[in-house]
């Protein structure tokens, strides 16, 4: 596996892991931009945050709301049960100690 794809399915745990600390368990894209950046040094524009929404929610993980020029990502049950070992989702890093 790639160094890319390592980091983009890191980069989709840690927006799950996110989303469920939110307490509507919702963010927008701009400020999951901001997150990955200051807590794990992804430097990637609002529209690579947004290609990670549109994977994820087409892998059934979270729904997606646009709003504006952001959009807004919702963690559904299927990425809640991802976090929790329940099921695995293709291209979304396993939590660890699973």
């Amino acid at each position: 596996m790639s160094i890319e794809n390592i980091m983009l399915e890191e980069a989709r745990l840690a927006i799950l892991k996110e989303l469920v600390k939110e307490h509507d368990r919702a963010i927008t894209s701009e400020a999951m931009r901001r997150y990955l950046l200051t807590t794990l040094l992804i430097n990637k524009p609002r529209e690579w945050v947004e290609e990670q929404f549109q994977y994820m929610k087409d892998m059934g993980a979270v729904r997606l709301i646009s709003a504006d020029t952001v959009k807004i990502a919702r963690i559904t049950e299927r990425g809640e049960h991802h976090l929790s070992g329940l099921v695995s989702i293709p291209g979304i890093q396993r939590p660890s100690g699973l």
